[in-house]
């Protein structure tokens, strides 16, 4: 069986709703199995819409500070997952001279929906469950308790 990676940086753009979200999800199904962080390539604010989403999955969201990449303590991550062109290419960049795995995940900016507060909830939440669905079959939980 293949040792999953031991180490995971979740990159948007603004670490504001996407990465943040990932990061969150991952260690609600690992644990501390697998070391977990997120940026953005900009710094951002946390949008109250991520963290209204996340709360209906029972996962707190709220205490999450925006970050950059020159705000990483250790930028040695055995997988770096990206959630926009922008954060990939910062990504690769990064990693040319790093023994790193890089993986794009094309995935919706919630914000760019308009409309009333449902309907922009309504994207929040497709993203939010496209994420899980994306990390649950990625990182497969394993059998046992999380340590």
């Amino acid at each position: 069986m293949a040792q999953g990676p031991t180490s995971v940086l979740f990159v948007c753009t603004q670490n504001a709703i996407r990465s943040p979200m990932a990061e969150s999800m991952l260690k609600h199904l690992q644990g501390h199995r697998i070391f977990v962080d997120s940026v953005g390539v900009r710094q951002g604010e946390l949008d109250p819409f991520a963290v209204a989403a996340m709360a209906e999955l029972d996962i707190d969201l709220s205490r999450h500070r925006s970050k950059t990449f020159e705000d990483l303590e250790d930028d040695s991550f055995d997988l770096v997952i990206t959630m926009s062109p922008e954060a990939h290419h910062r990504a690769i960049e990064m990693t040319r001279t790093m023994a790193c795995d890089v993986e794009f995940w094309n995935t919706l900016d919630p914000t760019i929906v308009e409309g009333n507060r449902e309907t922009r909830m309504a994207a929040f939440r497709q993203v939010r469950d496209g994420l899980f669905e994306q990390i649950k079959q990625r990182f497969p939980p394993p059998s046992g308790p999380k340590v």
